[in-house]
């Protein structure tokens, strides 16, 4: 007689196990009522990002590519009339949530959850045989709010910015992997498989920030990759066992090699407080349609202007401004910058983001249009920028000095980034969500999305959101 497999990890009480097993059990009722609160609404703010990116240059030019090659599929992309394979479904609407960085981030181990799990989530839907509900869906999504983070705090969090991996394409697969294994019910032996699977597909190089387009779909790639990975293990394809601990090829083993850190890696991490601390509770959000690390320099900018308003529209008049900023910070976003720029290197740039702040008071999806991109008196500005970096400083503390030809120096000091510390309110995410939409969909289509994700709890079938999210939405650079 054949051996029954077995539902449980290789090894229950190691690391890799403790998370499986975990993601088995765990319930929506095991989860703060706050916690599930809060997480509606981030998830009405990834939509909202969503039908922002969905026809921006580059998303276009992606969604082209794949109408070419895959035959009409069941999976919905988010913003248009089309239908494609789960995969690519996946693919593609994460490249839309991440097509102008103003989706989330997280504050420990970063990725940008919304961009791995709503498209890995959304996909799934028309796979099973059962309506989903909305509690099932917003337990599997925060499944992987908590997965996600707990992957890159093991591997010290935006240290590994540092060493140029593009952190969310490395951490994300496990996340995706994870919330799809709770939405097919997947058993604690099987989401082991999962994970294993996904790991193996990790990979983002950072230097995807400058020239390339492909920054915009890195976290597709996990989203893809972690939705394939349960799907192969639901199947019964058998993946990596204690994939996160292996001693040689390990996840965090290859992932720390020669970080000079003592320990290596911090596996603790992977399970410390499971089910009691919330990892999503550091979720945080963005109000400018930027990276996250040129938050703060914008902030110290809007001191500034808030502190002397006059003196700093008087551009002709400023000799030289300088920041200052924390490693991981200076790393991501404090490189120099020469026109021209492409919209991707522009968003990523401390300097450029600013020199919009100081022109137009505001730095939304319109400063990034083309035919802004190439301003001169925004290149002026930045021509008179440096950032440097400050090794005690962790985080975003950050700092501005802006030195005047006329003798006078003023300078602004930011503890943290604005939507980091204060977070955004639930209401604010509601308010930017409203302000994305603006041109973007019609009123009746919008409030009906509102309507529907905030009562998640009352849904009895996703597909109604789903369905939501199909029709047409229009660019909002065009």
């Amino acid at each position: 007689m054949a051996q029954q497999a077995s539902n449980h990890p290789m090894d229950p009480a190691g690391p890799t196990g403790k998370l499986c097993t975990w993601i088995d059990a765990v319930k929506l009722s095991d989860i703060p009522e706050s916690v599930r609160t809060r997480a509606k609404y981030l998830i009405l703010d990834g939509i909202g990002c969503a039908l922002v990116g969905a026809h921006l240059p580059w998303s276009e030019k992606a969604v082209n590519v794949f109408l070419d090659i895959d035959p009409p599929g069941k999976c919905a992309l988010f913003g248009w009339d089309k239908k494609l394979s789960p995969l690519t479904a996946a693919l593609l609407n994460s490249t839309f949530i991440q097509g102008f960085e103003l989706d989330d981030w997280h504050s420990e181990g970063p990725l940008h959850s919304n961009s791995i799990l709503l498209p890995s989530l959304f996909a799934s839907l028309p796979l099973l045989n059962a309506p989903i509900s909305g509690p099932q869906f917003l337990l599997s999504y925060l499944v992987g709010l908590e997965t996600g983070p707990r992957v890159g705090n093991a591997l010290y969090g935006t240290y590994i910015l540092t060493q140029g991996w593009h952190s969310g394409a490395v951490f994300g697969p496990s996340a995706s992997a994870a919330a799809v294994s709770k939405l097919f019910e997947l058993d604690a032996a099987q989401v082991e498989d999962a994970l294993g699977i996904a790991c193996t597909q990790a990979c983002g190089l950072m230097s995807a920030q400058f020239e390339s387009e492909v920054k915009r779909m890195q976290h597709g790639f996990p989203a893809r990759n972690g939705l394939m990975a349960a799907l192969l293990a639901r199947g019964g394809y058998v993946g990596i066992k204690k994939v996160y601990e292996r001693e040689f090829g390990g996840f965090l083993d290859m992932f720390s090699k020669g970080n000079g850190k003592d320990p290596q890696f911090q596996i603790e991490n992977l399970t410390e407080g499971l089910g009691s601390v919330w990892k999503a509770e550091n979720v945080k959000l963005k109000p400018y349609a930027a990276m996250a690390a040129t938050h703060p320099t914008v902030d110290c900018i809007r001191k500034l202007q808030e502190q002397d308003g006059e003196k700093m529209k008087d551009f002709d008049n400023i000799e030289s401004i300088t920041f200052e900023m924390a490693d991981a910070a200076y790393s991501h976003g404090g490189f120099e910058v020469q026109r021209p720029l492409t919209t991707t290197g522009a968003q990523m740039s401390c300097m450029y983001v600013t020199a919009t702040q100081m022109v137009d008071n505001q730095v939304m999806p319109q400063q990034f249009r083309h035919d802004m991109l190439n301003r001169d008196l925004v290149w002026d500005l930045v021509s008179k920028m440096k950032c440097k970096p400050n090794t005690e400083w962790k985080s975003f503390k950050q700092s501005a000095e802006v030195k005047f030809k006329d003798g006078k120096t003023i300078k602004g000091h930011v503890e943290n980034a604005r939507g980091n510390d204060p977070e955004l309110s639930n209401d604010e995410i509601v308010e930017k969500f409203r302000g994305l939409m603006k041109g973007v969909i019609d009123d009746k289509r919008r409030d009906e999305i509102e309507r529907c994700v905030l009562g998640l709890d009352g849904c009895g079938d996703m597909m109604e959101l789903c369905e939501l999210l199909e029709g047409v939405s229009m660019n909002p650079i065009a």
